[in-house]
């Protein structure tokens, strides 16, 4: 694998041409027609077969063999307005603040690398460029399309970009084995009350404040039922309701998140929450519903992939540049944003890695998914080696 490093620094001005032109053209979701475009052309370019997986997904397989080891970037953007200032902002109201702009074009300099060393290949590598990463449900649509299959898939990595962090651009952290990303569930709570003349509020049944109490009752959970070993995280991000000050509202929709490491105490908390919102609504003469809209599970690091990661990348880039999770916070469990590779993570050994890409220090201090987010380009060649590497030493096993 010598001067791996090297060749993908001579790709660097591609990539960062790569990554401008994705993120000026931002897409969210499923809706990528601009974004699968681009990657399908650029793989033609690199020699690769691109083929279509899911409602957006794209894969293609480099190198030969009935295992793959799979490399998956996610493609999709935010639906925010930029406010970075960059000449290649996105101007249609969405945002690449989360870095699947960097993701997508180091895993296309990945493709470019792995391509010119196919011979070295011990078995098959596929790359999966994939959709709504931010709403939970891409990596399950392209499982369910059959991305895990022919070739099998015998183990997987993802890599995600930092900014905003107390460490070096271009430094990689290694997930430790077990969870490194919680569970989250996205959910709704409407609710049914009676409008009437703001004046007599004797005559309806206030929804907005329904709503109100069953906001406050779900912060009581994890401030009086949830160890403060179990980190949970329950959040209440939108309110609507009503349609003037002197009206009794009859009806509030309230929109949040649900995170939690641990599965059996996500089930429980879910729970909690649906007898909580009808409790509540019932007893204030109202009626509460809470749907679960999508979702996914805790990212689980496979010890063995996890391992061979962190040695493959100490041995390319030296043992100061790799840390472990536990070396880089204090601790193995992460924290923070769901991730939905954790619904490939179920299905075969997987790894997680994360990318240095803005040190807070030298200008990055906006964090992700703020409209003015910032992102390190010099990393991308880093990115692109680390991916091209692990792939190429892969055995099969």
């Amino acid at each position: 694998m010598k001067g791996l490093i090297e060749q993908a620094k001579g790709l660097q001005a591609e990539m960062v041409e790569n990554r401008r032109w994705l993120h000026a053209h931002a897409e969210t979701g499923f809706e990528l027609p601009q974004t699968v475009g681009f990657i399908k052309k650029k793989l033609t370019e690199t020699g690769c077969v691109p083929l279509d997986c899911g409602r957006a997904g794209v894969v293609t397989v480099i190198g030969k063999g009935d295992r793959a080891f799979l490399l998956r970037a996610d493609t999709d953007a935010l639906p925010i307005a930029e406010k970075s200032g960059l000449s290649f902002a996105c101007k249609t109201g969405n945002m690449h603040a989360c870095g699947h702009d960097m993701h997508t074009a180091i895993l296309l300099g990945a493709a470019k690398l792995l391509k010119a060393r196919e011979r070295e290949l011990r078995g098959a590598v596929k790359l999966l460029f994939q959709p709504a990463e931010e709403r939970l449900e891409g990596a399950k649509d392209t499982i369910e399309a059959g991305v895990l299959q022919e070739p099998e898939v015998g183990a997987a990595m993802m890599l995600h970009v930092m900014t905003d962090t107390p460490m070096e651009s271009g430094r990689i952290v290694v997930s430790s084995a077990g969870v490194s990303a919680p569970a989250a569930d996205y959910f709704q709570i409407r609710v049914r009350g009676k409008s009437c003349h703001g004046s007599a509020p004797q005559n309806g049944v206030d929804a907005l404040l329904i709503a109100a109490h069953i906001l406050v009752a779900l912060q009581e959970l994890s401030a009086r039922e949830i160890p403060a070993s179990s980190p949970v995280v329950l959040t209440v991000g939108s309110l609507y309701a009503g349609t003037g000050g002197n009206i009794i509202a009859d009806t509030a929709l309230a929109e949040g998140t649900l995170r939690a490491f641990d599965e059996e105490l996500r089930a429980k908390i879910k729970a909690r929450m649906g007898e909580l919102v009808r409790g509540v609504a019932r007893a204030l003469q109202g009626r509460a519903r809470l749907r679960f809209t999508s979702g996914c599970p805790a990212l689980l690091n496979d010890e063995h992939v996890c391992a061979f990661a962190e040695r493959e990348l100490k041995e390319l880039f030296g043992e100061k540049e790799i840390f472990s999770s536990e070396q880089f916070s204090g601790r193995a469990r992460g924290m923070g944003g769901s991730e939905d590779f954790a619904y490939i993570s179920r299905e075969v050994p997987s790894v997680m890695i994360a990318l240095c890409a803005g040190e807070r220090g030298k200008g990055y201090r906006y964090p992700l998914h703020h409209p003015k987010v910032k992102f390190d380009e010099s990393a991308l060649y880093i990115g692109a080696a680390a991916l091209a590497r692990c792939a190429l030493a892969w055995k099969g096993k």
